[in-house]
């Protein structure tokens, strides 16, 4: 079965999100049948690449909150961030574009890495003091290296605006097809969609659900052909 969790590395409740459905995930008895494929959704696709700003002014500005709205809405997110053991901080984080670190995660993807470089990112977005903005695409080769990346292919990467761009799009355009206008969307063998940060119990009602109506495979042919076994080939008899 295949899981698809489009995601903002900008996005707490993504962050949030994928720590109830990993929970849910490591207590399924069927997981290691589980394929986990994460996708792109940009939050801010219209923000350039060097504009970066503190994330309350950007709450301010785009929702038209308060900053005292805008802390409190950090605050109760690190609440939730608290309560799944994840760190958060509340205070002088900032905001910027993610498209890089987008194409980097298709290029992890096809290392077998993707799920351990979004965690890195997730953790240094929001726990670091350091920004995942503001120093370049170094800081940016630090953690894909942390995540078991090549540190000289993660900078060809970055260095060419192209690589992996076509895929990030594909995924952007395949969640709007898919009706997903916010992020975390989980999307279980492409039968049923989870929208949010559920709880973990919804996620274990997800996966089971999901599992259990996966369509048996239906024997096409009838007789018997030659097939190899455990026991070896058969080998036809020779008169």
């Amino acid at each position: 079965m295949r899981v698809e969790i489009w995601s903002d590395i900008a996005c707490p409740w993504c962050y949030v999100g994928k720590a109830r459905f990993d929970k849910a995930l490591a207590a399924f008895p069927y997981r290691d049948g589980v394929e986990v494929v994460h996708r792109s959704f940009e939050l801010d696709p219209g923000r350039a690449k060097g504009d970066v700003q503190p994330v309350i002014t950007m709450l301010t500005r785009k929702y038209g909150m308060s900053e005292a709205q805008a802390q409190a809405g950090e605050d109760n997110l690190g609440a939730q961030a608290a309560a799944e053991g994840l760190d958060y901080r509340t205070r002088d984080r900032d905001h910027g574009n993610t498209f890089d670190m987008h194409r980097l995660l298709h290029f992890a993807k096809e290392q077998g890495r993707q799920d351990r470089l979004i965690q890195v990112l997730y953790r240094a977005n929001f726990a670091e003091e350091r920004s995942v903005f503001t120093e370049g695409d170094e800081r940016l080769v630090q953690l894909a290296v942390e995540a078991g990346l090549d540190a000289e292919a993660a900078r060809e990467v970055l260095a060419d605006p192209e690589a992996y761009a076509d895929e990030v799009r594909a995924d952007e355009r395949e969640a709007a097809q898919l009706g997903a206008t916010g992020v975390p969307f989980f999307v279980l063998d492409r039968k049923y969609g989870v929208s949010g940060a559920q709880p973990a119990e919804v996620f274990t009602r997800a996966l089971t659900q999901a599992w259990d109506e996966r369509a048996p495979l239906t024997p096409v042919g009838q007789g018997e052909a030659e097939v190899c076994g455990p026991d070896g080939c058969a080998v036809p008899h020779q008169d």
